[in-house]
C-alpha cells in the first residue's frame, strides 16, 4: 500500500530574475494505492503549479509544506530521485526531443528507474505491446521523441511511459486536453489498464468531466485561488460541468 500525502503545500512561481507570486496557498491532500483523484478548476488556479512544484521544476519553489512518499519527503529529492522513488509526470504540453529516438529513450528511463536495464529484446517485446495497446504506429519507435506529433500523438506517448515505468503514483496534467472522442477512449483505456496492473495512485487534472466518463474518480476535488475549496465524490464533476467555476471564483476561495 502507497500512500502519496501533501501537507500543507506553498509555492511560488518565479517571473524574471527576481520576481515572484505565490500561487499555491496551503494545498492539503491524501492518495492512496488505487486511488484517482480528480482535480478540476478554472484556468489559473493553480492546478499546474501543483503538478510542477511536486515535479520539482526549478521555476517553482516550494516556500512550506511536506509532499510525502510513503512517508518520505519527495522535496528533500533531486527530480531523478523523485522518478526512481515512484512518482511520474504526464506533462500538460509534453516537450520534443529531436535526435533521440522514442525506443532509446524509453529504454533508458526504464533502466534508470528500475535500476538496471532490460534485455533488449525483452524491453522491445514490452515496448510493442503497449504501442499496440494504445494505438502509436510502430514506425514512431524510431523517431525522435514527440518531434513532429500531433498533440493527441504526445499525450499517448505520455500515457505509454506510465505504462512501461509503472510508478507508484501519477499525476496527469490535462492528459485529455486536445483528444478527439477516439484518442481519448484509447487514453483512458491506457490510464485504466496500469491502474489495474499496477494499483498506482492518481491524481488527475481536468477542466472537463469527459474524461472522468472513462476513468473512473474515487474523489473529486475543486481547486480555486490557489488551494483545494471543496471535496466531494464523482458526482462533484456533474455539478462542474453544469454550474461551472463561477461560485468559487467569487468567494475568492
Amino acid at each position: 500500500m502507497t500512500k502519496f500525502e501533501i501537507r500543507g503545500l506553498r509555492a511560488d512561481v518565479l517571473i524574471g530574475a527576481e520576481d515572484r507570486e505565490e500561487i499555491l496557498k496551503g494545498v492539503d491532500l491524501t492518495i492512496d494505492s488505487g486511488e484517482t483523484h480528480a482535480i478540476m478548476g478554472p484556468n489559473g488556479s493553480g492546478k499546474s503549479t501543483l503538478a510542477y512544484a511536486i515535479a520539482g521544476h526549478p521555476r517553482y519553489e516550494v516556500t512550506d509544506g511536506e509532499v510525502l512518499l510513503d512517508g518520505e519527503n519527495v522535496l528533500e529529492m533531486s527530480v531523478d530521485e523523485r522518478a526512481r522513488a515512484g512518482m511520474f509526470l504526464a506533462m500538460q504540453y509534453p516537450v520534443e526531443v529531436p535526435g533521440v529516438s522514442m525506443s532509446n529513450f524509453l529504454r533508458s528511463s526504464v533502466t534508470a528507474v528500475r535500476g538496471e536495464a532490460p534485455k533488449l529484446r525483452t524491453f522491445s517485446k514490452e515496448m510493442q505491446n503497449a504501442m499496440k495497446g494504445l494505438s502509436i504506429d510502430p514506425a514512431f519507435a524510431s523517431r525522435g521523441v514527440n518531434e513532429g506529433f500531433s498533440g493527441g500523438e504526445k499525450k499517448r506517448h505520455e500515457i505509454l511511459q506510465l505504462e512501461l515505468l509503472r510508478p507508484k503514483f501519477a499525476i496527469l496534467d490535462e492528459t485529455d486536453s486536445g483528444l478527439d472522442v477516439d484518442a481519448l477512449k484509447v487514453v483512458s483505456e491506457g490510464i485504466n489498464r496500469v491502474k489495474a496492473e499496477t494499483n498506482v495512485g492518481v491524481l488527475l487534472i481536468t477542466h472537463y468531466s469527459r474524461i472522468l466518463n472513462h476513468v473512473k474518480a474515487d474523489h473529486v476535488h475543486v481547486f480555486a485561488k490557489g488551494r483545494v475549496a471543496e471535496s466531494g465524490g464523482p458526482e462533484l464533476a456533474d455539478a462542474l460541468e453544469s454550474e461551472g467555476y463561477e461560485r468559487f471564483v467569487k468567494a475568492g476561495a
